[in-house]
């Protein structure tokens, strides 16, 4: 039975726990997403199996995380993009008030920053929004506190998008002294080691290494070698 709770704002709804005829004890979900379709849609799948119940579903990071303190529900499936802000702030914020809660976020855009966010923060799994009911279904049962789980396609994709982004950059048209100093960084050396075995201040050898992360597109010098690595400019066993 659904209906709007009276006690809280009306961008969310609960539904009644229902009891089964037997001792199994069901998994209490509750669903964050602000896509109406979607959500109803996903709630009903849940209640269609025996061992599950949707308590009800939530549109915004705000009333998701009111929802959570009022329905208590034990899996939270959210969206990564809501309408007021980002599926982690509302995961941390129930997380630090109710720590034992399982979540789950949705997404239709992965990226590296915000798998490794979501381990950091205890999301339990990151699953595709276009991926099967059937995976969906399977992480609710299995979540647990303190694991994480990455659908294989997520991964997949990200694997294909740093290949492009290797293959668009350009040939790096670097100095002589800067694939020095790259070669070296390769071999693990610190700025110190690589400015004394060149010859060179440690300042000037800083400028080097900002030049060459500037032209691999780098954000690291780990990245770098690895970059240059798969470029065939260091290396590959030194990567």
């Amino acid at each position: 039975m659904t209906g709007q709770l009276s006690s809280i704002e009306p961008s969310f709804q609960g539904a009644a726990r229902t009891e089964l005829p037997n001792t199994m004890e069901q998994i209490r979900i509750l669903v964050v997403d602000d896509h109406t379709t979607f959500a109803e849609l996903l709630t009903g799948s849940l209640d269609r199996e025996p061992d599950l119940c949707s308590v009800g579903f939530a549109n915004s990071v705000a009333s998701g995380i009111q929802a959570c303190l009022a329905l208590s529900p034990d899996v939270v499936i959210m969206d990564y993009h809501l309408p007021d802000g980002s599926g982690f702030v509302a995961a941390i914020a129930i997380l630090a008030r109710a720590p034992h809660i399982r979540i789950i976020i949705l997404t239709g855009d992965p990226a590296l920053e915000a798998l490794e966010h979501a381990a950091a923060i205890g999301v339990c799994a990151f699953l595709p929004k276009d991926g099967t009911l059937a995976t969906v279904l399977d992480t609710v049962r299995h979540a647990r506190l303190g694991g994480f789980t990455v659908h294989p396609s997520l991964v997949g994709r990200l694997s294909a998008r740093r290949r492009q982004r290797v293959e668009e950059i350009s040939f790096p048209n670097l100095t002589k002294r800067e694939l020095e100093v790259l070669r070296l960084m390769g071999e693990g050396s610190d700025v110190r080691a690589n400015a004394k075995v060149l010859g060179i201040s440690e300042n000037t050898c800083r400028g080097h290494v900002k030049a060459i992360l500037g032209k691999l597109g780098a954000h690291s010098q780990l990245e770098a070698v690895v970059i240059a690595s798969r470029l065939g400019l260091v290396p590959a066993q030194h990567a």
